[in-house]
């Protein structure tokens, strides 16, 4: 079934809903954004001559229209190519180019103008096209078709990796994926009442905008912040005039939000749900969280691979410390959604027992068909059914999973495994850290070493930071260098690129 039928669901029996919000202003209910919905997709049948399966690639920063267009697209039997909107043009034309996408929608002058030359440079025949694409169509546009066919195993969302290992690929999700995802978050994740709305002050490119079908569903409302983004006092000043927003916020952005709750003296009033993932929620931060907002958190780990949907910890488990194992719990990414499995497997292919670190592998409904005309990638990483998705965790004798690093983050000094959490984790437990990233460095001797780049007040030292590792940790796993530094290089969602810190290492020709 084509996951444009919840949208025309919705607007048949809750048409008088609000739908589109921009900030609190109501822009258009589910009846008006359902015949906005059919004039775009008629716009790309009868005029952009689009076929279903074609491609339609989105280069825009949050804004209604991005929700008009998902479902338009798939209204119309076409995939969506959402392309993170802070990429450079060439990156964002090597996209256009590989996914085959026939049009790309750009917002700015300016983005159209130095894509065109990209789009031309790259060798796509992609078309550009506004926002407004296929509104001002003629009115038999807006005709009560239905969704156009389309079967579980078709593709509907064409995500591409951040490209930290060369480029990037396409990550194959097809409706049925969508399907798995959605009707497992209101098993596992949290529940969507008609008068919630969904803020997306995370990109819409990413996992945020693929949150929008349990909203669909239950004819809740989809605002985009005036800003377009993420603003901490806009977010808290919406939720206290809503009522009930929810949110997807990557671990930084939760942290500015509670950095800023505590300055205001709030508790987040009207933030019903703030799902987290996308990075390391660190222990200390999420109970400092916890302790300012309340039970508002919901914690979930997904890849783009397998999206939203590998493990969740729901928000009685979160805020819980009364259970012997909380902190561990808390510590953890939770347990396996309904819809999959989760193994963990050591090098030797052997699930590795309780506690036994080893890389985590998920199977289940959830996970990607493959990469886009990409067979040798799709053959590595899709065996036997199982993702293999280069992450390094465990699980524990209750189903608790705990991830420890990416396998190619492990750094290995001496023959001895150190994962960069778990030394991350003890120099934010000091009071005047902010944030942490460690990675190794090439070292003649031992191989590699442990780098500490820390974001920290300017009366933090060295000495200080090395004693409390020794106090935590064994001698070998402490940092041999801190780097202090005014802020760590992330990308557009908020995950710190530690591919930036080792090149920044690598040119300074020292660890």
């Amino acid at each position: 079934m084509n996951v444009a039928h919840w949208l025309a669901r919705t607007a048949r029996v809750m048409g008088d809903r609000p739908a589109l919000m921009q900030g609190m202003r109501v822009l258009a209910d589910y009846a008006e954004l359902a015949r906005r919905v059919r004039r775009r997709a008629a716009q790309f049948k009868t005029v952009d001559g689009l076929a279903a399966g074609d491609r339609v690639a989105l280069f825009l920063p949050n804004c209604p229209a991005y929700l008009e267009l998902l479902h338009a697209a798939w209204h119309a039997g076409l995939a969506v190519v959402p392309v993170n909107h802070k990429l450079h043009p060439r990156e964002a034309a090597f996209i256009a180019r590989d996914s085959g996408a026939a049009l790309m929608v750009v917002e700015a002058a300016a983005d159209r103008a130095a894509l065109s030359a990209a789009l031309a440079e790259a060798g796509s025949p992609a078309r550009l096209v506004k926002p407004d694409h296929g509104l001002d169509g003629p009115a038999g546009a807006a005709d009560p078709a239905d969704p156009v066919a389309r079967a579980a195993e078709d593709l509907a969302w064409l995500f591409y990796t951040s490209g930290t290992t060369g480029r990037p690929k396409g990550v194959m999700i097809t409706h049925g994926n969508l399907m798995a995802m959605t009707l497992a978050y209101f098993c596992d994740v949290d529940e969507v009442r008609t008068e919630d709305a969904a803020l997306y002050a995370a990109p819409m490119s990413h996992g945020a905008g693929l949150y929008n079908f349990m909203h669909v569903l239950r004819g809740a409302a989809h605002m985009v912040p005036e800003s377009g983004g993420f603003d901490p006092a806009e977010i808290l000043a919406l939720g206290r005039a809503h009522g009930s927003l929810h949110l997807f916020a990557a671990p930084t952005m939760v942290r500015r939000l509670v950095d800023r709750a505590r300055a205001d003296g709030v508790t987040g009033e009207g933030l019903r749900t703030i799902v987290y993932g996308g990075g390391p929620m660190y222990l200390a931060d999420i109970e400092e969280a916890v302790a300012a907002m309340g039970p508002r958190f919901v914690q979930i780990y997904g890849q783009g691979e397998c999206p939203m949907t590998i493990t969740a910890l729901p928000r009685h488990l979160v805020a819980d410390r009364s259970h012997p194992d909380w902190r561990s719990r808390l510590q953890s990414v939770g347990r396996a959604h309904a819809c999959v499995e989760v193994r963990v497997e050591r090098p030797d292919g052997v699930a590795a027992a309780p506690g036994e670190p080893g890389e985590i592998l998920v199977r289940g409904a959830p996970v990607m068909a493959g990469y886009w005309g990409n067979p040798a990638a799709t053959a590595a990483s899709l065996r036997d059914g199982w993702l293999r998705t280069g992450d390094v965790g465990h699980l524990s004798q209750d189903g608790f999973l705990t991830l420890t690093d990416r396998s190619k983050d492990v750094i290995i000094s001496g023959g001895s495994n150190i994962y960069p959490r778990e030394v991350e984790e003890v120099l934010l437990t000091h009071p005047g850290v902010r944030e942490v990233s460690v990675i190794g460095a090439a070292d003649a001797d031992w191989g590699e070493v442990v780098v500490a780049f820390v974001v920290a007040d300017p009366v933090v030292g060295a000495g200080e930071l090395d004693r409390l590792c020794l106090d935590a940790l064994a001698r070998f796993k402490r940092p041999k260098t801190y780097h202090f530094v005014a802020e760590l290089p992330k990308n557009a969602y908020g995950k710190v690129l530690k591919t930036e810190l080792r090149a920044r290492l690598a040119a300074a020709g020292r660890p």
